[in-house]
């Protein structure tokens, strides 16, 4: 039996559809991602923790779930809003279709919904508050809980992500790379284990005297959900690491990079999420479509008065896709050269890392 879910946004919009996955209430942001594949990593991106995510490409579900494709243990989203749900999945590593797979992980999935529409009402009026519910909450009643509830520049996404303990893998390998955990996804720890290079993955808050007790060869500034300024342990951490050892950034490891020297972060309107963003390196001119989660970035004007510069653009808007420091062996990108889901493009930026750290 078709049992309703409704999704109530925070100016009292109401859209209605068909539940899925498990019965309960969940809010968050609403963030549109353009990816037609991914939706088993962009689930278990870390960086959707506070979030309700629709995917703009209509069917969802269609190839199932395995777990080849998570991007950590887990369901992170909160809640997914989808145009069409696939109850017949086909592929051959499929385990179990995505309603089943949602419902294991206790989150609300809504189908029928004009995905279209909303993603327009979103690229207007900005990211907004939402409540998506499958327990038959009246309306009014679904609306209060979406305006009333936290903003997420309020919320400690990242503690509810990262590591609590020192997680190793790699030991026989001679490099090792010491990853500050703001919520790391799997395709970045195995990018640098398939270079030959160890990984000891620690949690942000943890003092710079003790990662460097792991003997580190480099530092990897993670990615992660929410607001940068709130990660202050990891911009402090950058501060006395950043003048012993190489260092790189990842989405929100590229602003926690900027705020430690001297960059401002603002909220984007709508962010940027999906796996066709095009960047122009502006050293080279090269351009690559890249893969992107963010809801934040770093206001370019800010840099000019660092000891930072920028290195890449975004050719939709001009936000900064990557920096460096001009004297120091640190550098950062605002993109995900780890895909998951996405191109590979800009692979190569694990290379240029490792490189940098064999010549420090």
């Amino acid at each position: 039996m078709v049992k309703e879910a409704k999704l109530a946004l925070e100016d009292g919009t109401i859209l209605y559809g068909e539940s899925f996955g498990f019965e309960t209430t969940k809010t968050g942001e609403v963030v549109f991602a353009t990816g037609m594949t991914g939706y088993v990593e962009s689930l278990t991106d870390p960086s959707y923790k506070g979030q309700l995510l629709m995917n703009t490409y209509p069917l969802q579900g269609n190839y199932g779930i395995s777990e080849e494709w998570f991007q950590s243990e887990g369901i992170k989203a909160e809640g997914f809003i989808v145009r069409e749900e696939s109850q017949n999945p086909s592929h051959a590593k499929s385990t179990k279709s995505l309603s089943d797979f949602l419902a294991e992980y206790s989150i609300p999935g809504i189908s029928g919904v004009d995905t279209r529409a909303l993603t327009i009402k979103i690229r207007e009026h900005g990211t907004m508050k939402a409540a998506l519910s499958t327990e038959g909450i009246e309306d009014e009643e679904l609306i209060n809980i979406a305006a009333s509830q936290q903003d997420i520049e309020e919320i400690d996404l990242v503690d509810q992500v990262c590591v609590k303990e020192p997680k190793i893998f790699g030991e026989d390998f001679k490099k090792r790379v010491a990853i500050m955990d703001c919520g790391i996804k799997n395709n970045s720890i195995n990018a640098l284990l398939k270079r030959e290079t160890g990984v000891v993955v620690l949690p942000y808050k943890m003092d710079y005297k003790e990662i460097l007790d792991y003997d580190p060869d480099g530092v990897l500034v993670s990615s992660g959900p929410g607001d940068p300024t709130r990660v202050k342990e990891a911009i402090n951490n950058v501060r006395k690491l950043s003048e012993r050892l190489p260092m790189f950034g990842i989405c929100l490891g590229q602003q926690i990079i900027g705020l430690a020297f001297g960059a401002k972060i603002y909220k984007m309107k709508f962010g940027h999420r999906g796996i066709n963003q095009p960047v122009k390196d502006l050293r080279t001119e090269k351009v690559s479509i890249t893969s992107q989660n963010h809801g934040f970035t770093i206001d370019p004007s800010s840099v000019k008065d660092t000891s930072l510069k920028m290195t890449q653009i975004n050719l939709n808007d001009g936000t900064p896709e990557g920096i460096e420091h001009k004297e120091l062996p640190v550098s950062s990108v605002q993109y995900h050269p780890e895909a998951g889901p996405g191109p590979h493009d800009t692979d190569y930026t694990f290379d240029r890392f490792l490189k940098i750290i064999e010549e420090y």
